[in-house]
C-alpha cells in the first residue's frame, strides 16, 4: 500500500479514495479537521457528530470514536464500515472512501483571522445582528465564503468558539466585513455576555468558512424552510441567487412564534420584487403562537404543516432547511413523503449544547 501504513509515528497518514489524496493527520486532530486543513472539499455541516454529512467508509486502519457513531449512522452503515470523520481520531494510518465535493466550489479552504466587533443591532427581542470587521478577508482570492456557509466566532474570555452562519451574500458585504444573526440562548455563556451590554469594539477571531450548505445546480423549484435565526443562511443563499439571476421558482416558508418575532421583512420583499422576471420568489411567514383575534392575515400553526400545499408537482424540487433540529426533522419527514430524495434535501441544523449528541459544546 505505497508504504503508507508505517508504525511508530506520532502523526498518522490518511489515504483518501477515490481521489487518491494523501494527508497527514496530526496527533489530536480529527479526520475532518485534517481534511479541511489540507484543502480537501470534504462534505460537512455541523462538525460535532450530529448531521452525518462528513461520513466516510473506513477501508483500512483504526480510529478512536469521540462520540458514539450510532447517534447518526444506522445499523447498515455501521456494518459497512462507515464512520464520522469529525468524530474520528486516528489510532493508525488509515485508508478511507469519501465522495468529495466538486473542487470548483473551493469550499474547504479555511483560515483564521482576527478582527473587531464593529456594530450590533437588535432585530427582535432575542435575535441580534452582529457586524464584524476583519483584519483581512477569510480568502484573498475569489469569494471569501459561499452563501449558506458558516464560521466559528471566538471572543476573549468565552470558553469555546461558537458557530454562526453568514447572514448576507458574500458580494453584499465588504470583503473584510461579515454579518451574523445570533439568537439569545437561555443560560448561554456567549449570548448572555453579548446581550448584557454593548460589546462594540470587542476583539474577535473568526475561523472559516465551514459547511456544505449552498444552492445546488438544478432547474426545478426550490423550497426553503427556516425558523428563528435560521433566517441568516436562507437570506444569504437567496440574496446570492438573486444577484446571479437565478432562473428558478422559490418558495420560502419562515416559521416564527408571533408577529414580534418576524424580521428582515423589508429585505425579503425586496428580493421578491427583484427576482428574475421569468420566475417567482414567494416569502411565506407562518406564526405558531400568534394570539387569536389579532390582525395577522397570514398563515398560522407550525411551519411544517404548510409544506404540502406549496407545490402541486414536487418532481425535480430541491429543499433547503435551516433552523432548530425538531423543525428540520419534521420538515424532512414531510418532504420525503412528497417524493423528495435525501440527496435533494439540504439542511443546516442550528445546535446549542442542549441539542448536540452527548451534550457536547
Amino acid at each position: 500500500m505505497f508504504g503508507l501504513f508505517g508504525k511508530g509515528k506520532k502523526d498518522n497518514q490518511a489515504l483518501i479514495q477515490p481521489s487518491g489524496d494523501r494527508m497527514t493527520v496530526k496527533a489530536g486532530d480529527n479526520l475532518l479537521k485534517a481534511g479541511l486543513s489540507a484543502g480537501l472539499s470534504w462534505p460537512h455541516d455541523c462538525r460535532v457528530g450530529s448531521c452525518g454529512s462528513c461520513k466516510c467508509r473506513l477501508i483500512k486502519g483504526k480510529v478512536k470514536e469521540l462520540s458514539d457513531f450510532a447517534y447518526v449512522l444506522d445499523g447498515e452503515e455501521l456494518q459497512s464500515g462507515m464512520i464520522l470523520a469529525c468524530q474520528s481520531l486516528l489510532k493508525s494510518d488509515v485508508e478511507v472512501e469519501v465522495q468529495l465535493n466538486p473542487s470548483d466550489h473551493d469550499a474547504a479552504v479555511v483560515s483564521t483571522t482576527p478582527g473587531v466587533l464593529e456594530s450590533t443591532r437588535m432585530l427582535t427581542h432575542d435575535i441580534m445582528e452582529l457586524k464584524v470587521s476583519l483584519d483581512k478577508p477569510l480568502r484573498e482570492q475569489g469569494d471569501h465564503y459561499m452563501a449558506g456557509q458558516y464560521a466559528d466566532i471566538s471572543f476573549p474570555g468565552i470558553s469555546h468558539p461558537r458557530a454562526y452562519s453568514f447572514a448576507t451574500a458574500p458580494e453584499n458585504d465588504k470583503r473584510n466585513e461579515l454579518t451574523f444573526f445570533i439568537r439569545k440562548v437561555p443560560n448561554g455563556e456567549l449570548t448572555g455576555w453579548l446581550f448584557e451590554q454593548d460589546r462594540t469594539g470587542s476583539p474577535v477571531t473568526v475561523s472559516g468558512p465551514y459547511g456544505s450548505f449552498w444552492l445546488r445546480e438544478g432547474d426545478g423549484p426550490v423550497v426553503c424552510i427556516a425558523g428563528g435565526s435560521g433566517m441568516s443562511s436562507i437570506k444569504a443563499l437567496l440574496e446570492h441567487a438573486a444577484n446571479v439571476g437565478c432562473e428558478r421558482d422559490v418558495i420560502y416558508l419562515f416559521g416564527a412564534r408571533t408577529q414580534a418575532d418576524l424580521y428582515c421583512l423589508d429585505e425579503m420583499h425586496a428580493l421578491e420584487s427583484r427576482w428574475n422576471s421569468g420566475r417567482s420568489l414567494r416569502f411565506v411567514p407562518v406564526l405558531s403562537e400568534e394570539p387569536d383575534g389579532s390582525d395577522w392575515p397570514g398563515l398560522r400553526g407550525m411551519v411544517t404543516e404548510h409544506i404540502v400545499n406549496q407545490l402541486k408537482d414536487w418532481t425535480s424540487a430541491q429543499a433547503y432547511l435551516c433552523g432548530p433540529p425538531p423543525m428540520i426533522d419534521a420538515a424532512m419527514d414531510v418532504l420525503r413523503k412528497q417524493g423528495i430524495s435525501d440527496q435533494d434535501i439540504h439542511f443546516d441544523k442550528f445546535l446549542d449544547a442542549s441539542t448536540i449528541p452527548g451534550g457536547r459544546h
